[in-house]
């Protein structure tokens, strides 16, 4: 195996390496000095647009349509973009690999998923007025430069609210410049480093400071990924690096260049990369340097922990080497990992030397495995991401206890990152760059390039869900599938049978959107949740069959929400249509209207033909009338809409509602007779308060006109008098021989009144009452003496001693004993 060593380079103290990707990138054709390069970060695609400012060679009409190229780092194109929107301004990647691409009216496309989709805004009247001029980006936001030096600034591609930024001086050209994200600024607001002049301006929300620099112009500005350090290019060929703050300068380094680099980017926090045509050169921290050539034109590819090297020819990525790499790998390392890497090395060869390394590094042996476990992780070549494991394993056999949880996860990662980084796929991350990004932003980023049976191998390999996958393949296969929309869903539904909580809705809005309609319905008949079915069917004016489904599931708040959106859509004629062949439906919204919409209401049960129901709600709305004459107007609509009823039940309603108009009126008239109100009582309210005031006479015609009952108005008689105190009226009444409602509710009413005694003149009348409870009644009187002549005509001997045990009174106790002593000496 090649030492890991061999593409090491000193720079000062410390070692830096050039890992070499991916070869043979780029057909030779694509003249890649002629493009603009974006490189998404964590080792993302790549977008090529040919550069505007530079002649070019004339082509047939085809190849000179204007388009952006995607391809992955190993140069597998994944989509052509063809671009007719204008001059383009400005093109980054967010660190969800979203395309943003910002024209010079200021028009901002947000490609999403790598194959064309995209969402849109503007960034205002100032960038379309003046003109965008060039962009700088970074993982959630960027800022436009206007051609009149005005910033505009956009923090976040999901709600995108572009800004202006502070006012810089607009008579000065700017050199060069550069952004530090929100989140690395001590006021959480992007600040933008402008070169004006000879010196830098700070650019904020709200504030536009001069650092007073002297030595300018500096052609190039460059912020290290932390947001600590800023590289400054003077106009003299010197290379700056200070703090953010401007507070220290930490190192310099003249590049003896006559020409301005084409690019100057960071290589992770620690040193920057400077790029010409065919020439890199690698600033170190302590200024010393390195410099590479190439054969042909290179990009600069900035990322979190490095840079990709980019030419038609190779991918590489410059980096410093890991501590961990350098502890195992630095030649003549006495480390214990480097020790125990040899041990392992010693065993394979079955040298007793691998125990005397063992040994050696005994006390430090754990360290050891977990410093070979992380330099595995940081290694690119599987032999020796093996060798490293290996050693760990050997070192794990040694101990007595250690905890193998960190080496059985690298070896799932290690096992991830090699399938990913292959060329056909083409994802060459690192381990950091891994821990970054998520295991479920790289299975995103393999559906967004289609490769979907790794996606799946990977979330099965890392136990991740799959549904998100076999969801996405669905949808793209109905978006893009030739064949017939029945073999189409049957080849999704047979695919995605086992598989649950896969959402069918999700599948059936692509192909709606794809404008097939029909192949939609049929996907959504698959969805078990109706909560899903529902929405879509609806925006697909598929109503009818919204609606049932909704009925199906039983939730009438989902049932409801289809009625409401069918209301607002349909003539109210349809609307009712529907609902008359769906009990359930029609149900709700007759409740529903009885509470809020009582219009509504009405039309419902005119549409259906109800009029009883119709005449019930005029006739609800006359007792809710302040005054009789619009009372007495709504009952005669009602008792209209019943006119041609030939329902018997609807008759008798008319019936009703014609004595209802009748009474309105007396009750008029009464109000103004007997200056009392009468309005709002019911027919025997207005009985009852006649009588109990006197009008007896009156009381009676009501009767007679309306057709009371004698036992009815009996009971409200007997209930007026009592209430009445009206005892004379009632003294008569016990002198009449007949009762409509028997005797007993005139002794219960009037003894309840508090008058025993007229309470009394009606229990010998009660004939239907045995003597006993006579006697009772008698008791409840204050009579004992008449309750014992009672038993005595019963003959019940037994009830007339309880009576003399129960009684105190000594005239009714003497009497009482008389008829005992009596009924005795008859026996």
């Amino acid at each position: 195996m090649t030492s890991p060593t061999v593409d090491w380079e000193r720079v000062g103290d410390r070692f830096y390496r050039r890992v070499k990707l991916y070869e043979a990138v780029f057909d030779p054709e694509l003249e890649l000095e002629n493009h603009l390069i974006a490189g998404a970060p964590y080792a993302g695609a790549l977008a090529l647009y040919r550069d505007e400012a530079k002649i070019q060679a004339y082509r047939n009409s085809k190849a000179t349509k204007s388009s952006i190229d995607v391809y992955s780092c190993a140069g597998k194109p994944i989509r052509r973009i063809n671009w007719d929107k204008g001059s383009i301004k400005g093109f980054g990647w967010s660190e969800d690999e979203k395309l943003l691409v910002v024209t010079e009216d200021g028009t901002v496309r947000c490609y999403y998923d790598l194959q064309g989709d995209f969402t849109q805004f503007t960034l205002g009247n100032d960038a379309e007025d003046v003109g965008v001029k060039a962009c700088r980006f970074w993982a959630t936001g960027f800022v436009a430069l206007l051609n009149n030096n005005r910033l505009i600034a956009v923090t976040h591609y999901i709600d995108p609210r572009p800004k202006l930024l502070a006012i810089p001086p607009i008579d000065l050209t700017v050199h060069g410049w550069s952004v530090i994200p929100p989140q690395q600024t001590l006021s959480r607001s992007v600040e933008v480093l402008l070169a004006l002049d000879q010196t830098i301006y700070v650019i904020d929300s709200s504030d536009a400071e001069d650092r007073l620099l002297q030595n300018g112009p500096f052609r190039h500005v460059s912020v290290s990924p932390n947001g600590k350090f800023v590289t400054l290019y003077t106009e003299d060929g010197k290379v700056w690096v200070i703090s953010s703050d401007f507070q220290e300068k930490l190192s310099e380094y003249d590049s003896k260049a006559r020409t301005v680099p084409k690019d100057v980017q960071w290589c992770g926090n620690n040193s920057v990369a400077l790029a010409w045509e065919d020439e890199v050169h690698m600033v170190g921290p302590s200024g010393a340097a390195l410099k590479y050539f190439y054969d042909g034109w290179v990009h600069l590819l900035p990322d979190v922990d490095g840079v990709r090297l980019i030419t038609g020819d190779v991918c590489e990525l410059l980096q410093k080497v890991p501590d961990e790499t350098e502890e195992v790998f630095k030649l003549g390392s006495t480390a214990p990992a480097s020790v125990l890497l040899d041990a392992v090395e010693q065993l394979e060869k079955k040298s007793p030397k691998a125990d005397d390394n063992i040994q050696l590094i005994r006390p430090n042996l754990s360290e050891a495995i977990d410093t070979c476990v992380r330099a595995a992780g940081q290694e690119y070549s599987p032999n020796w991401q093996k060798q490293l494991l290996k050693a760990a394993s050997f070192g794990k056999s040694v101990l007595d206890l250690y905890n193998s949880d960190d080496f059985v996860t690298m070896c799932e990662t290690l096992r991830v990152l090699n399938a990913v980084r292959d060329y056909r796929i083409g994802l060459p991350l690192t381990y950091d760059q891994y821990l970054r990004l998520t295991p479920g932003k790289l299975i995103q980023r393999l559906i967004n390039r289609h490769e979907y049976l790794l996606a799946i191998r990977v979330s099965e390999y890392l136990r991740l869900s799959t549904d998100k996958i076999f969801i996405h393949w669905a949808s793209q296969k109905v978006r893009t599938s030739s064949e017939d929309e029945d073999s189409i869903c049957n080849t999704v539904v047979q695919k995605l049978a086992d598989k649950q909580g896969v959402s069918f809705e999700v599948i059936a809005r692509a192909a709606y959107d794809e404008g097939r309609g029909h192949l939609a319905t049929q996907l959504l008949n698959h969805e078990p949740r109706a909560g899903k079915q529902v929405p879509l069917l609806l925006s697909m004016e598929a109503d009818e069959i919204a609606l049932d489904k909704a009925i199906e599931s039983g939730d009438t708040d989902l049932v409801f929400s289809v009625l409401l959106q069918m209301k607002n859509k349909l003539p109210l004629a349809s609307f009712f249509r529907t609902l008359s062949s769906r009990p359930l439906a029609l149900a709700l919204v007759e409740s529903s209207a009885a509470s809020n919409d009582m219009s509504l209401l009405k039309d419902l049960y005119y549409q259906d033909d109800r009029p009883i129901d119709s005449s019930n709600l005029l006739f609800q709305e006359a007792l809710e009338q302040p005054s009789n004459p619009k009372a007495i107007e709504k009952l005669k609509l009602a008792q209209r809409t019943l006119t041609e009823s030939k329902d018997p039940a609807g008759v008798q309603h008319s019936k009703a509602i014609k004595e209802t108009q009748d009474l309105l009126k007396i009750q008029e008239t009464l109000t103004r007779d007997l200056d009392a109100s009468y309005t709002g009582q019911s027919l025997h309210e207005t009985t009852f308060q006649l009588i109990r005031t006197g009008y007896t006479k009156r009381a009676s015609k009501l009767q007679s006109d309306f057709k009371v009952s004698d036992k009815i108005y009996s009971w409200i008689r007997l209930r007026a008098l009592v209430a009445a105190r009206n005892w004379g009226e009632l003294e008569e009444l016990s002198k009449v021989r007949k009762s409509a409602i028997s005797w007993e509710p005139y002794f219960n009413e009037v003894l309840g009144a508090g008058n025993p005694k007229l309470a009394a003149a009606f229990v010998a009348k009660c004939t239907g009452q045995t003597a006993q409870q006579r006697s009772e009644m008698y008791v409840k009187c204050g009579l004992p003496v008449e309750a014992g002549r009672e038993l005595v005509k019963a003959k019940d001997l037994a009830g007339l001693e309880q009576l003399r045990e129960k009684t105190s009174e000594r005239v009714a106790l003497m009497e009482l004993e008389r008829m005992l002593g009596q009924f005795k000496g008859r026996k």
